[in-house]
């Protein structure tokens, strides 16, 4: 296992429980070279304050809507060799840092992204990506099971999300961090263009697994129904007038346009948007892209080298996580005995099963605790049939075996 010391910063604003969920997450990893910054409002501070895993966490309040410029402060404050960040909506597998980054230890890798799996913990939400000069991605097929090391070209980057991805800070810092004119949006892709100029390498890390939850925000709903468009419009005004050829913005900005349209159309039909919404929305658009058209692009002074010494979170590598499962009916009792493990220390996975054929779903809890739930007959796996037969004891066990990577359960814990 690596041992390169990797600041962990998040970035947090208006979603105190939400930010209070992923540093409860964030405390279970299994690494032992870790230290946690945490850059958030009077909201997200406060909370912080009544949890004892923040006690051991590099704390920095900024209340300004710019996640470019709270990122830069928590890279500021950073000491680790590497900087790995996530969003406070989303939540890493014990094993995060493990497979995110061991690729690192190559000179040669710059930067570093994994997979992110969506609101049911079990379908992915972001794979790997390739992205273009005006913005447009397209899917990169690699091996799930390992990691591929992949190189730029003139026209295109290796895309990451920036809610699980990690950067050297001796790069980032030298390039100025973030870009502040990306106040919301395309603030990662940036970064990965600017990783393409200079032909950096670039490592995809499937096995590396952040849970994203797309939470409420300022521009979206809990269901990702759009309230404001202007940060949207006005980020892709500064990147299109960073990256992209003049002869091709035009048709760059177009096709950003209908795709917003098209967003907040599909949200009309579906009856979470009224007309006047759409039109309102698109005037956002609109107000947002002049507005970032008249941003300044300047080449961004190197950011300075910390001030603080690298504090190393006290991160518990034993006991071993270990798996809880009953029947529906027996939830009660199997929720005491998790609670018992975690309270020991252990990384719980939690699997109750109903004698039905429901989807399974997976999410990570505000007691710490990673819950399964479904029918011993539904589907968990992007690949299974909608129904099949099981046995109980080898359901649990099946399930154990697919996340025993990811919560590093050791084999004879789960039989």
């Amino acid at each position: 296992m690596t041992d390169l010391p990797v600041s962990v910063v998040i970035v947090s604003r208006d979603r105190p429980e939400a930010l209070a969920r992923c540093l409860l997450g964030v405390s279970q990893l299994r690494y032992s070279n870790f230290e946690v910054i945490v850059v958030a409002d009077k909201a997200g501070m406060a909370r912080l304050w009544s949890m004892p895993e923040a006690a051991h966490a590099k704390l920095v309040r900024y209340d300004e809507p710019n996640i470019s410029h709270a990122r830069n402060l928590g890279i500021v404050e950073s000491s680790g060799e590497v900087i790995a960040f996530i969003d406070d909506d989303a939540v890493p597998e014990p094993s995060w840092l493990s497979h995110l980054i061991p690729p690192f230890l190559s000179d040669h890798v710059t930067a570093a992204g994994g997979f992110v799996l969506g609101r049911n913990g079990i379908s992915y939400q972001w794979t790997a990506q390739s992205v273009d000069l005006t913005g447009q991605a397209e899917a990169i097929r690699v091996d799930p099971d390992r990691v591929t090391l992949l190189s730029p070209n003139d026209d295109r980057g290796i895309k990451t999300q920036g809610t699980n991805m990690a950067v050297r800070r001796s790069w980032l810092a030298s390039e100025g961090g973030f870009d502040p004119g990306f106040h919301y949006y395309l603030d990662e892709t940036d970064v990965n263009l600017r990783l393409a100029e200079m032909g950096c390498l670039t490592a995809v890390v499937p096995q590396a697994l952040v849970h994203h939850g797309y939470a409420a925000n300022a521009v979206r709903t809990a269901d990702r129904v759009p309230r404001d468009l202007f940060e949207i419009g006005a980020s892709w005004a500064v990147f299109l007038d960073k990256h992209c050829p003049p002869d091709w913005r035009t048709r760059a900005l177009n096709r950003a346009r209908r795709t917003e349209r098209l967003r907040a159309l599909r949200h009309m039909v579906a009856g979470t948007l009224e007309p006047r919404d759409v039109r309102r929305l698109m005037k956002g658009f609109e107000a947002g892209v002049e507005e970032g058209r008249a941003r300044a692009h300047r080449r961004m002074a190197a950011l300075p080298e910390p001030e603080t010494d690298f504090r190393r979170y006290p991160a518990q590598l034993d006991p071993p996580s270990v798996v809880v499962s009953g029947r529906s009916w027996q939830a009660r009792t199997r929720q005491a005995e998790s609670l018992t493990e975690r309270q020991a220390g252990r990384v719980v996975t939690e699997i109750i099963l109903s004698p039905t054929a429901w989807r399974h779903k997976v999410s990570y809890g505000p007691d710490g605790i990673w819950h399964q739930r479904g029918g011993l007959f539904g589907k968990s796996d992007r690949g299974d049939s909608s129904f099949r037969m099981w046995r109980f004891a080898r359901r649990v066990s099946r399930e154990a075996d697919r996340v025993r990577s990811a919560r590093l359960i050791r084999r004879e814990l789960a039989d």
